[in-house]
């Protein structure tokens, strides 16, 4: 009998997937239990309509990245720290900073997670990557000044 999963079920497969499924198993165990509904026109309707909709999603939200990334490629934003008499840093410059002069200056939401920067604990320019999608990022620069 086939059947699509309502929930993911250990050995048979993933929410959402049309498996191939004894009818007593499917019968006695999944329908009870609300993990999967019989394969009738009617669901396999909605298995497409569900797939072309989280396809569709994928793709805007991976042209968004790709706009968002060509925008802001090379740029340098600047960030003000105080410093000693060497120019070394009282703390350190981090991704949440970062994030935040981001979202001030360019408009754009990024999680600090996302932003893979070295420790910054001096003044100069240094280079830093923003991971914006599934392998979509954009490397830009972070000048540290008084």
């Amino acid at each position: 009998m086939k059947v699509v999963l309502k929930q993911d079920v250990k050995g048979l497969g993933k929410k959402g997937e049309l498996v191939n499924t004894s009818d007593g198993y499917a019968r006695n165990f999944l329908f009870p239990k609300g993990l999967a509904v019989e394969a009738n026109a009617q669901s396999m309707t909605e298995l497409k309509n569900r797939e072309q909709s989280q396809k569709y999603k994928i793709e805007t939200e991976t042209a968004a990245a790709k706009k968002a990334a060509a925008e802001i490629q090379g740029k340098t934003i600047r960030i003000k720290a105080k410093a000693g008499q060497n120019g070394k840093l009282f703390g350190s410059v981090t991704s949440k900073e970062i994030a935040e002069k981001l979202k001030e200056e360019f408009k754009l939401d990024v999680d600090k997670r996302k932003v893979v920067v070295e420790d910054i604990k001096q003044f100069g320019t240094f280079e830093f990557e923003v991971k914006l999608y599934q392998g979509i990022s954009a490397k830009l620069f972070v000048a540290v000044g008084e």
